[in-house]
């Protein structure tokens, strides 16, 4: 008998060009891969379109417009969720009583209207969204964002609590399992992130340059290449590129006044894995006070680059620890640099990668333990 799954998608999974993103097309493969046929809808937005992909691993493919600010005055609801509640998408999902799976908690504000009591909805949280907009608002310079962003990491906190106790929810980091079954969720279980990479194919010997590498759009990606550009980069005089999506205005200037650093604005997926496999070493510092979900880019750094310097924030709870060089402020990061810098990456180094993050981060044994909690 064939399985039938929805799939909720905050965005448009396709193209793969951000964490999120990538997490939930991978799933959606790993899906189609073992036998599913899901019935994915998305929310279009932020002019990425409606593209044919998608077909090749759904059944059938919904696409909704998320509302806006304007029709959106409910105070009492996050706009990450009041936005996506949809008349279209509620009439679809209760043609039948196919298992949920709701991407993130932005589309958790239709499980009212769709839940029965034999219905199984999962969440898949991406992260602890209070604490996530929380430091997006320290991280920011923007006034307007920075009111914004508070004002969602308070309505979230207040909004969470309201989410029925026994629905399955699908956490990132063990920290994010943690901290949702001390709210009182009785089913909260560990899903490790889906990386697009599957075996580690980190290179030996000397790489080119020192990398920092996400989507610069984001404020505490841009925090992270400022910093290093004025409190690490200006010590250590080696060759250094930040690549990534959309950097703003700040960064270029920042970036061009380094003799030695090269920014790389918006590159392809290839790109991308070209830089982080050619490098000597990638380097990952992360602010966040409070820790919440797992960075992809760690994971990319770890499967496919050499050696990888990062801050205590970036890797606490996820196990990967030992896998990487850590440092907990500018000079320790900087002496850590001028260190590796001329050491050659060795197979020891790549062993230990194999053993901690194959297994963990395997998207279809992931999905099939996914699976016997939706069926």
């Amino acid at each position: 008998m064939q399985q039938h799954l929805h799939i909720v998608c905050l965005d448009v999974p396709w193209p793969a060009d951000y964490g999120g993103v990538i997490d939930m097309m991978n799933r959606i493969r790993a899906f189609h891969r073992l036998g599913i046929k899901v019935h994915l809808h998305y929310f279009s937005y932020n002019e990425r379109g409606i593209p044919r992909e998608l077909n090749i691993f759904c059944e059938s493919v919904h696409v909704y417009e998320r509302r806006k600010k304007t029709e959106c005055l409910n105070l009492s609801l996050p706009y990450i969720v009041s936005s996506r509640i949809n008349e279209a998408l509620k009439e679809q999902l209760c043609k039948d009583n196919y298992p949920v799976l709701l991407e993130g908690l932005h589309c958790t504000g239709i499980i009212p209207f769709i839940a029965h009591t034999d219905r199984t909805i999962c969440v898949r949280m991406h992260n602890n969204e209070e604490v996530y907009y929380k430091e997006l608002a320290r991280a920011t310079s923007d006034l307007f964002k920075k009111l914004y962003y508070k004002t969602e990491s308070r309505l979230i906190k207040k909004y969470v609590p309201t989410l029925p106790k026994n629905i399955q929810l699908a956490c990132v980091s063990e920290t994010d399992v943690d901290f949702f079954a001390a709210q009182g969720f009785e089913n909260v279980f560990l899903l490790p992130t889906f990386p697009s990479w599957q075996k580690v194919n980190s290179l030996e010997g000397m790489g080119t340059h020192c990398l920092f590498h996400g989507n610069l759009s984001v404020a505490e990606n841009e925090e992270a290449a400022l910093w290093l550009l004025s409190k690490v980069f200006n010590k250590v005089r080696v060759p250094f590129i930040i690549a990534g999506k959309d950097p703003g205005r700040p960064l270029q200037k920042a970036a061009a006044l380094c003799q030695h650093t090269c920014l790389i604005s918006n590159p392809s997926e290839s790109e991308i894995n070209d830089l982080v496999q050619k490098a000597h070493i990638n380097v990952l510092p992360c602010f966040n006070k409070n820790i919440t979900g797992i960075r992809l880019k760690l994971l990319h750094s770890l499967f496919s680059g050499r050696h990888c310097v990062t801050t205590p924030s970036m890797v606490t709870g996820t196990g990967l620890e030992s896998a990487c060089h850590i440092g907990s402020n500018s000079n320790a990061i900087a002496s850590i640099i001028s260190q590796l810098y001329y050491k050659p990456f060795e197979d020891e180094e790549i062993q230990l990668r194999k053993t901690l993050v194959e297994t963990s981060f395997n998207n279809d044994r992931n999905t099939s333990q996914l699976m016997q909690r939706l069926w």
